[in-house]
């Protein structure tokens, strides 16, 4: 099986995310330890909350530097919601410095009429790298759950993988960027689509033979 460190930070619900990735046929291990993530075949950055805190406790762990290794390496990596934000440089929320892997801003939604925000419940997927392994079984306009009032506005919309709209915005849903993978959504949330998606992942992280 394939061994999986799921970054344990204080920020968000752990145990969802390590049952979808078990079910997909990876082998999750809760961890903040780096040298746990060195011994990792890949890492999963999950996340709910504020992008400041996640920050500073990311720092005061001393996990900032290993994650950066970990993806530069060429790890399998998959950052989730909060995870996805992080690997920008800076984010609208607050003033703490990103982890600076991906350039780009993340943005509040601009406020509509009759949006609301934050964006929360089931919404439908435009898939922008449709022939990228992660979406392997993943139909057009498959329907994930999402929970964010930021989204990643990326300097390169070329790593952009998928999108999706709330009110008149269309938004980053997904990112993929060689090992690097990103969903705005959860996908230990989002049904079969999402377990098919997680499924890929543990796929694409399993050692050649």
């Amino acid at each position: 099986m394939v061994k999986i460190a799921v970054i344990d930070y204080d920020m968000g619900n752990l145990h969802s995310a390590c049952k979808g990735l078990a079910i997909a046929g990876g082998k999750p291990l809760i961890t903040n330890r780096p040298g746990d993530l060195d011994q990792a075949e890949a890492l999963v950055l999950p996340g709910d909350g504020a992008f400041d805190p996640a920050m500073q406790h990311l720092r005061s762990l001393g996990l900032v530097e290993p994650i950066q290794a970990a993806i530069a390496s060429g790890k399998p990596f998959l950052g989730i919601c909060l995870g996805l934000q992080l690997l920008f440089e800076a984010s609208a929320e607050g003033r703490e410095p990103g982890l600076g892997i991906l350039p780009g801003q993340i943005r509040r939604f601009r406020s509509e009429p009759t949006l609301t925000i934050p964006h929360m419940g089931w919404n439908q997927l435009t898939l922008t790298q449709p022939d990228h392994p992660l979406w392997r079984g993943i139909k057009p306009g498959a329907w994930v759950y999402f929970v964010h009032s930021y989204y990643a506005e990326p300097t390169d919309p070329t790593i952009i993988a998928a999108t999706t709209t709330h009110g008149s915005q269309t938004v980053t849903a997904a990112i993929c960027q060689g090992n690097l993978m990103a969903m705005q959504y959860h996908p230990e949330k989002s049904a079969p689509a999402g377990l098919t998606m997680l499924a890929n992942f543990v796929n694409l992280a399993r050692p050649s033979r």
